[in-house]
């Protein structure tokens, strides 16, 4: 792949959009690999959590704006459509959980990659914004119905509608960043945070990501149900019985993902 690394090393894929030189910026092959990346992920059974993250000082700039210039661009409607969408839902459905590491300024489209994540931890100096507006979009991939729901409707219309820029600091404030650490101990802070998520039983997290999927469009006795449904996948699997035993014979669990 050639903007993009993937790494895998003790059950934890480690994703690096490798532009540095345009700050990550997403271009046609780069969204293209980075599905290709989430795509395989699903289906390895070595991969039980992701880091998803930058090389050099951004995490992502958004569209490269240059390959909008060429005459061969398609609509922006069938570059949403066909690539960005696909890649969003790739990332939310995903039944292993995603590790966000905020590396620099995530901006536009490199904004909506990290609200896709479930858990983004940031370096100091890091910064999210909806730069949007400041050539006439409005915030897209995912970005109106995700960032409501994690930082609330006023914050996220204060956000979108101004393209002001959002602190990591004060993302932790609000809830949507988990930790600020210093940009020296990002990374690896933040593939400690996937080896535990990895230590964990692969199918409840897998149902547990699901579970929180729904609830953003359940009502409560809805939500009281599917978590019934999913709690009963959850505990027919050797991983309970597992964590059971592990519990009574007061040793680490050992799950197998079965």
């Amino acid at each position: 792949m050639a903007d993009l690394r993937l790494e895998i090393v003790d059950r934890v894929a480690t994703i690096t959009l490798d532009r540095p030189a345009a700050l990550n910026s997403l271009t046609v092959p780069l969204k293209e690999e980075l599905l290709a990346a989430f795509t395989a992920i699903a289906d390895d059974a070595r991969v039980r959590s992701v880091v998803l993250t930058g090389a050099g000082r951004a995490f992502c700039a958004g569209q490269d704006l240059r390959e909008r210039l060429e005459p061969d661009a398609a609509p922006l409607e069938v570059e949403l459509r066909e690539r960005y969408n696909p890649l969003i839902l790739a990332m939310r459905r995903l039944e292993k959980p995603i590790v966000g590491a905020i590396n620099g300024v995530a901006a536009g489209a490199g904004a909506s990659l990290a609200l896709a994540c479930d858990v983004r931890i940031a370096a100091e100096g890091a910064s999210i914004l909806l730069a949007f507006g400041r050539i006439g979009l409005i915030p897209d991939s995912g970005a109106t119905w995700l960032l409501p729901r994690l930082v609330g409707a006023a914050k996220a219309a204060e956000l979108a509608l101004t393209g002001a820029s959002l602190t990591a600091a004060d993302g932790e404030r609000l809830g949507l960043i988990a930790r600020v650490v210093p940009a020296d101990r990002l990374l690896a802070e933040a593939q400690s945070v996937a080896l535990g998520l990895a230590d964990l039983a692969p199918q409840a997290v897998a149902l547990t990501k699901r579970a929180l999927e729904a609830s953003w469009s359940s009502g409560l006795e809805e939500q009281l149900e599917t978590e019934a449904e999913l709690q009963g996948i959850a505990g027919a699997t050797a991983d309970h019985a597992e964590g059971i035993a592990a519990f009574l014979e007061k040793r680490p669990p050992r799950f197998s993902g079965e």
